[in-house]
């Protein structure tokens, strides 16, 4: 059936639904395939207004009041704009000229109630010219949405006459209509973190995004009466190229809202992760080479709003100056021959000085850096910076003007990730650092990278800032102290500036960015001494985590063979405040008190070891000596016997004297003797102070030795909502074994904020793990974890660990339910005995360590046997569901 004759039948059959529903559905899948066509996104946002334009007027025109002229259908908002997103809210005014007819009421009533059974979704009023009035002087949003109406049906003049008096000082005067909408957006931007650069971004409301554009719309048109903000080029307050990167990126973020709406089938403006990947290949995104093609599409989002937010920045403070500012003096300070400061925002006395000494691009950063009450860059100023970016080439990195004010930037100490984020976003930094150029905007698709790299950066720069000040002192103590003895700090912020800077370019990122770092330094003619040290700390940057997070430090030749790699306490010390910088600015919930005490340990051993001297290695079997007598003295002093710590001590292996603090040992010893011969499990909770579990509570499990033990306890664990962050498997000859959990609550608190939870926690341990027949059920029920919306298949590695005796087994997979039981499971299965695990969740991935061995406690020797765990694991966890 053709347009025509449903509109016929929209008009003339007794019922329209069925003749709109299909015109509407008609005309959605035809825009929808020739939107995947790739057909102008800003015609099909305006076919489908049209497509409901039609349908409200003949609905309308089929009521008796359509033929007064005292009331009107008008579209307000986005709508009112003309514009129509496949699942847009469609805002409706219901005009009246003096207040409603008695007559009308009721076929008013049937006309919303149509609307509604046509599945549309409908915002509207119905009010008379004055309450409309009324209604905006009170409310923002509703004075905002008569500043965009277009007449659907009934007579123009309502709203031409309501549009008067919306535009007029009566209703709101321009500056209070300007203040209230610079306060609206603050608050939105406040609400997504004040960044561009959200891992689920919303296309709709996030900084840079439409709604910024859309407040300058809204200002623009009351302040000039103007309709589009193309228009302002006429007043020289918008250039042509502003107004191209303005209409370009709507189009952009149009195209990403069209096809989100698609894909959600549904009013979704969140660019989910749910949701990016069909998206990214919806609008054609490639992968190239390692690059994800949803990080492509993502990356170009958040370039685009960047130079968006840099657009409405000139703009606001246009408006600023002209509605806030009229009729003020100016307060200028003079800077330089070159700079000065009006109002508290930095200007250039000559527009034309980056054109005469184009230097000054990098100098007006260095003033901003020296002067911390500078708010920021004057509109005029800006423009000029923009006109003459192009200067930034070669030769202009390679003045020694330029060089010299850069480094003079990198050593002044007030605010410096401020300073660099803002050449980042006039787009200077990624301009005179190209490689670092190739980094803004860039994603990685994952829940554990939260920021693209360059938002990365700026916060591990950040970080840098604040642990040189006192605030800081309490969440990274000991990198507070080591700062201060730092030979120079500009040293540290360019490595971190340098760290992360070759990601995604394939290859080792740490390899090539020591390379680019060490490019950097010789441009900018640092000293060999410190150009070494530089691209050591890049390359290396990852060295300290990874060996705290995946290998057992409480190991002496762990420690050693890490101290043996640091050429000196100060490469030490760089690094540590390096490492912790960047862990704690990769994701909230990265840093914890579980990893600064395993960096903090690390640190301190790798410390000693290096005083000590790398060639001379810790006695291991001395270490154990200490250690059982130290524990010994104080067990005796509690009135144990020999024989009775003996009998207990003889059941262990030697590594349960490497792996805990005499205290702890002692502690545990001591409950073991006091539980005697009773053959329920003994459970003890506790929460630690000081150590490596400082803040954490440490559960310890003492019982006869089962095959399936540690599946059955991590089972239960997760099933009681607690997060494993560590486990120790203590087993030897005898038949009782130690194991030992460091756990979290959900809320990321030791159980001591709870003792009811903790002693409930105690009671269902040891009902769940005294009969071993139980086990099964236990492992395989199911656990509360929520599932994530990542996936890859999961990675199974294997290395020998000559000097304990013992295989090291990586899984890399997401996170799911039950995890930790599935893994021991599979062990289980093959025979293979877990003495230790080093448990690390990090975003949607799992990377967990395990120290295994053979039955009879020797390393795996077999490849094949290898290769059968291996396979059995990726296809146990990657079944689970």
């Amino acid at each position: 059936m053709d347009r025509s004759e449903l509109e016929s039948r929209i008009s003339n059959d007794r019922s329209p639904v069925s003749a709109a529903r299909q015109l509407l559905r008609e005309s959605y899948d035809a825009d929808a395939d020739a939107f995947r066509e790739g057909a102008d996104v800003r015609a099909l946002v305006r076919s489908r207004a049209d497509t409901v334009d039609t349908v409200l007027r003949l609905i309308w025109n089929r009521y008796p009041f359509a033929r007064s002229e005292d009331i009107a259908l008008i579209a307000v908002g986005g709508y009112g704009r003309g514009e129509l997103h496949p699942h847009s809210d469609i805002d409706l005014l219901i005009l009246t000229r003096e207040g409603m007819a008695p007559e009308w009421q009721d076929d008013l009533g049937a006309f919303i109630t149509l609307l509604w059974d046509l599945k549309l979704d409908i915002g509207h009023s119905v009010r008379s010219m004055d309450e409309s009035i009324s209604a905006a002087r009170e409310d923002i949003s509703i004075l905002t949405n008569l500043l965009e109406t277009r007449t659907i049906a009934g007579p123009d003049s309502l709203r031409q006459a309501l549009s008067e008096q919306a535009y007029s000082d009566e209703v709101s005067s321009d500056k209070a209509y300007f203040v209230a909408k610079r306060e609206e957006q603050q608050q939105r931007h406040k609400k997504y973190g004040d960044t561009e650069y959200n891992l689920e971004p919303n296309v709709k409301g996030s900084p840079g995004a439409l709604r910024d554009i859309q407040t300058i719309g809204w200002i623009t048109k009351r302040h000039f009466g103007l309709q589009s903000i193309a228009d302002l080029t006429r007043f020289s307050i918008l250039t042509e190229e502003e107004h191209q990167i303005l209409h370009e990126g709507e189009t952009f973020l149009w195209r990403l809202r069209y096809g989100l709406q698609l894909i959600a089938d549904r009013n979704e403006n969140r660019l989910l992760f749910d949701h990016q990947r069909a998206l990214a290949q919806m609008l054609g995104y490639q992968d190239q080479g390692k690059r994800l093609g949803v990080e492509l599409m993502m990356q170009q989002y958040y370039r685009t709003v960047l130079a968006l937010a840099e657009i409405t920045d000139v703009l606001l403070q246009y408006y600023d100056e002209a509605i806030i500012g009229s009729g003020t003096e100016d307060e200028i300070r003079p800077l330089n021959k070159r700079f000065q400061m009006r109002n508290l925002y930095i200007e250039a006395i000559n527009n034309q000085v980056f054109a005469y000494a184009p230097y000054a691009i990098m100098e007006i950063f260095v003033l901003m850096a020296q002067h911390p009450e500078i708010k920021g860059i004057r509109a005029t100023t800006i423009r000029s910076l923009r006109a003459h970016r192009h200067l930034i080439d070669d030769a202009f990195r390679n003045d020694l003007a330029v060089t010299t004010l850069f480094m003079e930037l990198m050593r002044t100490p007030h605010a410096l990730d401020q300073t660099l984020s803002a050449m980042k976003k006039y787009n200077v930094l990624g301009r005179y650092l190209p490689e670092f150029g190739q980094i803004i905007g860039q994603m990685q698709h994952d829940l554990f990278h939260i920021y693209t790299v360059d938002a990365h950066t700026m916060r591990v720069i950040r970080n840098m800032v604040r642990v040189t000040g006192t605030e800081a002192q309490s969440e990274y103590p000991l990198a507070s102290r080591l700062i201060h003895r730092l030979p120079k700090l500009d040293t540290l912020y360019i490595a971190g500036l340098y760290h992360d800077v070759a990601k995604g370019r394939g290859g080792d990122h740490s390899e090539l960015g020591a390379i680019d770092a060490e490019a950097f330094c010789q441009r900018h003619h640092l000293s060999e001494r410190d150009t070494q040290l530089i691209s050591w700390l890049v390359e290396n940057h990852l060295f300290m985590s990874m060996t705290a997070q995946r290998k057992d430090i409480s190991d002496p030749d762990i420690i050693q063979a890490f101290a043996r790699a640091m050429p000196s306490q100060a490469h030490l010390d760089y690094l540590y405040i390096l490492t912790v910088c960047d862990i704690s600015a990769t994701n909230p919930k990265l840093w914890n008190t579980w990893r600064a005490s395993l960096l903090r340990q690390l640190y301190i051993e790798a410390k000693r070891a290096l005083r000590r001297g790398i060639d001379t290695p810790v006695d291991r079997q001395a270490w154990i000596d200490a250690t059982r007598e130290e524990a010994r003295e104080i067990l005796r002093a509690q009135n144990m016997t020999n024989e009775q710590i003996d009998k207990i001590w003889d059941t262990v292996d030697e590594e349960y004297f490497l792996q805990d603090s005499t205290v702890d040992i002692a502690w545990q010893t001591a409950a073991i003797i006091r539980h005697g011969d009773n053959p329920d499990p003994l459970v003890l909770i506790r929460d630690t102070r000081g150590g490596p579990t400082d803040g954490y509570s440490q559960i310890i499990i003492y019982m006869k030795d089962r095959v399936a033990l540690f599946a059955a306890t991590t089972a239960v664990l997760e099933q009681l909502n607690l997060n494993i962050v560590d486990a120790r498997i203590n087993s030897s000859e005898g038949p009782y074994s130690i194991s030992s959990y460091v756990v979290l609550d959900e809320q990321g608190q030791p159980l001591g904020v709870d003792p009811a939870r903790k002693e409930r926690v105690r009671k269902r341990l040891i009902e769940e793990l005294d009969d071993p027949e139980d086990y099964p059920d236990i492992i395989h029920r199911r656990t509360p974890r929520q599932l994530k919306h990542f996936a890859f298949p999961t990675e199974v590695t294997f290395s020998n660990d000559t000097i304990n005796q013992r295989t090291v087994m990586e899984v890399i997979t997401p996170d799911r339910p039950g995890l930790l039981a599935r893994i021991g499971q599979v062990l289980l299965e093959h025979r293979v005995r877990l003495t230790n695990a080093k448990i690390a969740t990090l975003g949607e991935r799992v990377e967990d360590v395990f120290f295994i061995t053979d039955e009879h406690g020797k390393p795996l020797s077999d490849p094949n046997v290898c290769q059968a765990l291996q396979q059995h694991m990726s296809k146990m966890l990657d079944d689970i569901q």
